[in-house]
């Protein structure tokens, strides 16, 4: 069978592709039997069971935690009035904030030619994919009756029903399913091409038949690979735009509502820098973990591990502007209730969630102005999961700040999450966790073809410089 699966012949019209003996050609066959040994004879079975079976045990606390929310209803959470809204929204735009990342990187990178993405788009936009499905289950979960979910589709039906477009459920049903579809036919479309080198070195038949049907066919011929680029530039420019409006939308929900706090311009630039600020925290956590379990140390060098700590540290700039735009509009506009709920957050009740937002999100991150901190995995590790924490304090500290003293004080009141929204939450870990593990084993974690693309073209631009 032919190398079907060998990166487009783009080389370099003087010199040939490489030949036979070329120590080119070499790099380009242990690139891809190194990425595509990983689904077909998993190194380390040991430690990804383990990590399996804890997933599974967060995944089981999911379904007993949506088991008695059905069974007994929302009042099981901790809302009540005036915080309606509690932890499952708050986590809502986490998990959407987190999914940001992995369409930037592998989307718009794409459109700029930026060829030091190959190492990282197909892990984070698997990263998007399931941090999607957690964000979209919450509203789901909060109807009560998630069975009928599909009511919030405009649908044709015989009792003229049309979903209510003024509610914020409307909008999350939009957003949230048209960015799901979106990245869920970006990456298929962009590991197509791996599946059949999969497909092409399995021993087993069951193996070929399996990553066959999943290749759709795929020889790697010129028609094939003009039509797959066509097609993956084309799906990418429809979801750049996409990051931008799903996390406005939600920031919208916010600003919208005559709530001191919420009631503010800045808010959907200030919600999409800190989605990716937060996603890019978590693709750099994800990218040192994986490169330490699969020792994938020559795919995602040390210029990867800068280039995340680069991107991390200018979006949370960004958000650190935005945290200072805030409150500075808030003085000047001197409106008594928001003066009063921005002094709020910074002494009241709820201050432990703005201050641990703020040290989390902003103390640590100042560290990545040094290029060995950048460069250093447990160094990159550490602050990304602070600014994970960080942006989780953002979340609550917007939403149950605001909402639990309003404009009337008859209606202040306090608000402390249930046992039942903490273990959902712990839950809804595992459904992230459960099938991005199974991504790992089962599927090439990092794009083979591009790597050898990228790895092509710079080899030709070195020797013209």
């Amino acid at each position: 069978m032919t190398d079907d699966t060998a990166a487009p012949d783009r080389s370099d019209p003087r010199e040939g592709p490489p030949q036979e003996g070329d120590p080119r050609r070499d790099r380009y066959a242990a690139i891809t039997s190194e990425i595509t040994g990983i689904p077909l004879h998993y190194p380390h079975r040991r430690n990804w069971w383990i990590l399996f079976a804890c997933s599974l045990m967060l995944l089981t606390l999911f379904v007993v935690s949506a088991t008695v929310l059905f069974a007994r209803g929302v009042g099981v959470w901790g809302n009540n009035i005036p915080v309606n809204w509690g932890l499952a929204i708050s986590n809502y735009v986490w998990f959407l904030g987190i999914g940001h990342a992995g369409t930037l990187i592998s989307a718009l990178l794409l459109l700029l030619n930026e060829h030091w993405r190959n190492s990282l788009n197909r892990f984070a936009e698997a990263m998007t994919l399931f941090a999607v499905v957690c964000a979209g289950l919450y509203p789901i979960l909060h109807l009560g009756r998630p069975w009928l979910f599909y009511w919030m589709a405009p649908y044709p039906n015989t009792m003229e029903i049309w979903p209510q477009f003024q509610s914020p459920l409307a909008w999350d049903f939009f957003a949230v399913l048209t960015y799901l579809t979106v990245s869920v036919l970006f990456w298929y479309i962009g590991i197509v091409p791996d599946l059949a080198a999969v497909r092409d070195r399995s021993k087993k038949r069951r193996q070929q038949v399996l990553y066959g049907l999943f290749a759709l066919g795929w020889r790697g011929s010129a028609r094939h690979w003009q039509r797959w680029r066509q097609s993956y530039t084309l799906v990418a420019a429809i979801a750049v735009p996409l990051v931008v409006s799903v996390h406005s939308e939600i920031s919208l929900l916010f600003a919208a509502g005559p709530i001191p706090g919420w009631h503010s311009a800045v808010f959907p630039s200030y919600f999409v820098l800190g989605a990716a600020f937060s996603g890019f925290a978590v693709v750099s956590m994800i990218a040192v973990c994986l490169r330490h379990a699969l020792g994938l140390y020559d795919l995602v060098t040390p210029r990867h591990l800068d280039l995340l700590g680069k991107l991390t540290l200018a979006t949370g700039l960004m958000t650190a502007y935005g945290y200072f735009a805030e409150i500075f509009d808030v003085l000047y506009a001197n409106e008594h209730q928001e003066v009063a709920t921005l002094y709020d957050r910074f002494g009241g009740d709820y201050a432990s969630s703005y201050w641990g937002a703020v040290i989390a999100n902003f103390v640590p991150l100042q560290l990545l102005w040094l290029r060995s901190v950048r460069r250093s995995p447990a160094g990159l590790f550490l602050i990304g999961l602070s600014v994970g924490i960080g942006m989780w304090f953002e979340r609550y500290m917007l939403l149950v700040t605001s909402l639990y003293r309003d404009y009337l004080v008859s209606s202040w009141g306090p608000y402390h999450a249930s046992f039942w929204e903490w273990s959902l939450y712990a839950g809804m870990l595992g459904v992230f966790m459960v099938p991005f593990l199974l991504f790992v084993r089962f599927l090439p974690v990092i794009s083979a073809f591009e790597v050898k693309e990228a790895l092509f073209e710079d080899t030709v631009e070195a020797r013209d410089a």
